[in-house]
């Protein structure tokens, strides 16, 4: 193993995936300060979302053009300039500017979520779990050093969180420091089959893949969803404070990559479909605790199980995607895969500011319900089909 890359890239990762849980803890807050429609204060979010859904193949597409440590070094400046652009949005008071700003955000998201695969190539194939682990760890020091250190910097300037960002720019640029001392490791990418791309029908049509994908949309919707809405049901709606509201979402954040360090040993020992089913409890969980009161730790320990139940059933779910397409199609598929994943995240963050503004905290933990049973019965479905 090529350990100083992955450590670099683990380092890299604490600092650059930081911005996520910022916009989501701020981005809502500011959304509703900023907007003169409160139903669209999820808007930055929802945007950061899209953002990293329409970069992530062009992400792919630039690092195999020019090589994973250049395409690191663009999507890294990308990031400085787009946290800089919201600093400026928001000293200027300006909505649409600040959604622009979030949206580019994504498009930084969208290169780091290629750290894994890079910290992966810099193993041997035995060695690859432990590097993509030791990558993932860098998820949970960001759920802490980003929201503290927005708390930190939001009464610098005059207007409230420009602060934030100007020190999310300064940690993407430590990151990408970090990022120019990688050393390149060959692409061992197999050469894809031009005649061989089967068509989106036909991997839907396999019922394995489908409710592989399904599973991976569920993780990433319900908790988008519900996650969203959270620092405006606890701040602006009960009043808790700024800090509760971020000690909780960085629980959550920390709940959804530390389980990665086992979830694939639970995977080999209990099987996958089990795996995706005590991840869809856990989210059924989290609604049942939310709706349960409305206190702190009612939050927190709601949004500790949706963050563990996620990351159960998406990581589940990828692993089961893996096992219905073969070599060829593995473009064609993980494309699918992922516009379905991040697109409807990306409606889910948008509509959680309606549904929250609407309807009330209420609502946003009822409304997962239905696909959460549905996602059941299909893993119920799919475990019989399997044991036949």
């Amino acid at each position: 193993m090529n350990l100083r890359n992955v450590l670099l890239l683990a380092l890299a990762s604490s600092l650059a995936m930081s911005a996520a849980p910022v916009v989501i803890f701020i981005g809502g807050l500011i959304g509703g300060d900023l907007s003169s429609n409160p139903r669209l204060a999820t808007l930055p979010v929802a945007f950061m979302v899209i953002g990293t859904a329409l970069s992530t193949i062009p992400a792919a597409m630039i690092m195999q053009r020019l090589g994973r440590k250049k395409g690191f070094i663009l999507g890294a400046s990308g990031g400085v300039l787009a946290n800089l652009l919201a600093a400026f949005a928001l000293s200027i008071q300006s909505f649409p500017l600040f959604v622009t700003a979030t949206g580019l955000v994504g498009f930084h998201l969208a290169f780091v979520q290629q750290y894994r695969f890079a910290a992966a190539e810099s193993a041997s194939p035995e060695q690859a779990g432990k590097a993509i682990s030791f990558v993932l760890v860098g998820g949970v020091i960001a759920a802490f050093i980003g929201p503290e250190l927005a708390q930190i910097a939001a009464h610098w300037f005059e207007q409230q969180f420009v602060g934030s960002f100007v020190v999310l720019a300064l940690l993407i640029a430590l990151a990408l420091l970090l990022l120019l001392s990688i050393k390149p490791v060959k692409d061992f990418q197999a050469e894809s089959d031009e005649h061989h791309k089967p068509s989106v029908l036909t991997l839907l049509g396999r019922p394995g893949f489908f409710i592989a994908v399904l599973g991976g949309v569920t993780a990433y919707a319900v908790m988008s969803f519900i996650m969203t809405a959270t620092p405006i049901s606890m701040h602006v709606m009960d009043g808790h404070s700024l800090e509760a509201t971020a000690r909780v979402i960085q629980s959550h954040v920390a709940a959804m990559y530390l389980p990665s360090l086992l979830t694939g040993l639970i995977i080999g020992t209990l099987g996958v479909t089990r795996v995706m089913g005590a991840g869809t409890v856990l989210l059924l969980g989290c609604s049942v605790v939310a709706l349960s009161g409305h206190g702190l730790m009612h939050y927190w320990w709601a949004l500790v199980l949706l963050g563990i139940g996620w990351n159960f059933l998406f990581v589940g779910s990828t692993t089961l995607l893996t096992r219905y397409y073969d070599h060829k199609e593995r473009y064609k598929a993980q494309a699918v895969n992922d516009f379905a994943v991040f697109g409807l995240q990306a409606v889910a963050s948008l509509y959680a500011g309606q549904v929250i503004h609407g309807l009330g905290w209420q609502w946003v933990n009822l409304l997962p319900i239905p696909l959460l049973i549905i996602m059941l019965i299909s893993l119920f479905w799919l475990a019989r089909r399997q044991a036949e």
